[in-house]
């Protein structure tokens, strides 16, 4: 399955869960943002890769939906509500993203 994690600027959150999900054994992950300053910009390559789009705000599957949503019919897409509140590779980041991902995968 590939799995793609949305943040704003791609270099905190989303950023920190492809790094901390890269090495699945049954997973290709990729991180982008949805900002004109992100470090990867999201991008259709990216949405119609994806089948699995985890974001990590409201406003992010917003973005995604206004940009994309004729790619969006056989994707799922799951909000985390996980706050621009951490760093990279923060502690408190990992253990939230690993809880709320590991649902689904």
């Amino acid at each position: 399955m590939n799995i793609l994690f949305v943040c704003s600027r791609n270099k905190w959150r989303s950023f920190t869960a492809e790094t901390i999900f890269k090495d699945h054994p049954d997973h290709q992950v990729k991180s982008a943002g949805t900002s004109p300053s992100a470090r990867v910009k999201v991008n259709a390559k990216h949405i119609l890769w994806a089948d699995l789009i985890f974001v990590m705000e409201k406003g992010h599957r917003q973005k995604i939906r206004q940009n994309f949503n004729d790619m969006l019919s056989d994707k799922e897409l799951i909000v985390l509500d996980i706050p621009d509140d951490y760093q990279y590779m923060d502690e408190e980041l990992i253990q939230e993203l690993e809880a709320k991902v590991s649902i689904y995968i």
